[in-house]
């Protein structure tokens, strides 16, 4: 969903009582902007939207924007994060020069509608204007807004490379780059379009602003990917910080648990996880789901040799099993700089093995999510461990199968318009010659058929489920984190907690 962007009306202005956020500012900080401190193209603009004041967000992010220092901004949805980079673009766009000056890049055709919508009124009468770019629909229109000169490109990562492989895309004039939703992007699966379109970048600096509701440890590598040391700005309300751990339950009965197990994955879509039970059985049976469902995934428990668990563990830390189905004897010892998650398909027997599991993700400085599938009597005793250690739990719905297949398919069709647009011309010519065939088998009609299994529909739904298990058998493509970059966060992370005794309320330690 495209976030609100209505600034909170509870806040008297942009000053707000610390009781209520958690602010992590950079080196070198800035002080927030009221209102009334706002240059005074701000303000116009703010006039045109109706918004009376400026939010948290906005208020501590722009100084940082107006003065083009890279930033990275981490705030829910809702907080205002599109005004806090859209506002400083008054100040810093050309609407006398008509080549595109900045590129917006988000993950889905919602938020592209839902950004270029608000900087129309935020820039109206400027002289400024918008044009956004997305998949799903034709390009003769979306060619010719580009033609009349725009200032501002927003789009997702996919369509915005097909108008610079068609040349119909010139990002010469850049000077400013936004990143909005980075963890969803690469959730959808848009790096490889990320690092293509990367080769069409002018080659000079890019101001460059990433935003994220949470920074894993794959975003926090696009970042270095893209902007040269770049300020981190958190802004909580006591929840997810840049490098802490976000700790959720579902509340799910026991005889629904894989199910949901293979929901929450499909839609999380993590980078790597670790997921826990308490027993060998449960182990063994999870393993085999999940392969079933098309995961590289294996199990690790006290019934495999002492060369089998090596040989697991090498797999994992070289990066070929992302996924791990394991009881507490793989809650020590494991270190995953890149793990992203850990799903308790059961809760520990006792607290201290919480923080063990929950441990394992949320290294280096980067976020981490917990995930517990509990059903009432284990919610209860969930909720008994994080009260003794101060965690904060958010409950998380199990998306329905609906919500699934949209994700899934959104993220299927990313991956293969990735792959027509790596097609020679020899490939496109043979594959054109199946457009007939896939026209007639998504245009049966079902009444005609006897059995639904025998449809077209069913047919090309088996070759898109082909075509996503073989992909699931392929390396994440998401970016990873260097040896040299891995060893820097590992001493930095050293060095802040030399000579500090270990807390143990520290759930991510």
């Amino acid at each position: 969903m495209a976030e609100n962007i209505t600034p909170h009306t509870e806040t008297t202005d942009a000053v707000f009582s610390t009781a209520e956020l958690s602010v992590q500012q950079p080196d070198r900080a800035l002080p927030p902007l009221t209102t009334d401190e706002l240059p005074e193209a701000l303000k116009q603009g703010l006039a045109r939207c109706g918004w009376q004041k400026i939010t948290p967000v906005q208020s501590y992010a722009i100084p940082y924007l107006l003065r083009q220092r890279d930033l990275m901004i981490q705030s829910r949805t809702g907080s205002g994060k599109t005004g806090a980079y859209l506002l400083p673009m008054l100040n810093l766009l050309s609407a006398a020069n008509k080549a595109v000056q900045l590129l917006i890049l988000v993950p889905t055709r919602e938020l592209a509608v839902q950004v270029e919508h608000e900087a129309q009124t935020l820039f109206a009468q400027t002289g400024l204007t918008i044009c956004s770019l997305y998949g799903g629909v034709g390009y003769k229109k979306q060619m010719q807004a580009l033609e009349t000169g725009v200032q501002i490109v927003v789009g997702t990562p996919g369509r915005i490379l097909d108008h610079l492989l068609r040349h119909s895309l010139d990002l010469s004039a850049l000077t400013q780059l936004v990143f909005d939703e980075a963890d969803r992007m690469l959730s959808i699966g848009f790096y490889p379009d990320m690092k293509e379109l990367q080769r069409f970048l002018p080659e000079k600096r890019l101001h460059t602003t990433l935003l994220s509701a949470t920074f894993p440890p794959h975003v926090v590598q696009l970042a270095s990917e893209f902007m040269q040391q770049p300020d981190m700005l958190s802004l909580s309300h006591k929840e997810v910080h840049v490098a802490s751990v976000r700790h959720c339950f579902c509340q799910v009965s026991r005889m629904d648990k894989d199910r949901a197990l293979i929901r929450l994955l499909e839609s999380e879509n993590p980078a790597s996880a670790i997921i826990f039970c308490n027993t060998k059985a449960n182990v063994a049976y999870l393993a085999e789901v999940l392969k079933g469902f098309g995961y590289r995934a294996e199990g690790l428990s006290s019934d495999l040799t002492q060369h089998q668990r090596e040989a697991v563990l090498t797999r994992i830390r070289s990066g070929d099993l992302p996924y791990l189905v394991a009881t507490d004897v793989a809650s020590r010892g494991i270190d995953i700089p890149a793990l992203s998650h850990v799903f308790l398909y059961e809760p520990p027997e006792d607290r201290e093995s919480y923080i063990h599991r929950a441990g394992r993700t949320g290294r280096l400085d980067c976020a981490g999510t917990v995930i517990s599938l509990t059903d009432v009597m284990e919610q209860m005793e969930l909720e008994r461990i994080a009260r003794y250690y101060h965690i904060q739990l958010q409950q998380l719905e199990v998306p329905d199968d609906a919500k699934v297949a949209d994700i899934v398919g959104q993220r299927l069709a990313t991956q293969l318009e990735s792959r027509f647009r790596t097609l020679t011309g020899l490939e496109k010519e043979r594959a054109r010659r199946y457009r007939l065939l896939a026209k007639k088998l998504s245009q049966e009609n079902l009444e005609e058929k006897d059995h639904e299994d025998l449809d077209g529909m069913a047919l090309l739904a088996m070759l898109l489920d082909d075509y996503q298990q073989r992909s699931k058998q392929q390396p994440a493509l998401l970016p990873q984190a260097s040896t040299q970059t891995r060893k820097k966060n590992s001493r930095r992370r050293r060095r802040s907690h030399k000579g500090t005794a270990p807390k143990e309320t520290n759930a991510s330690a």
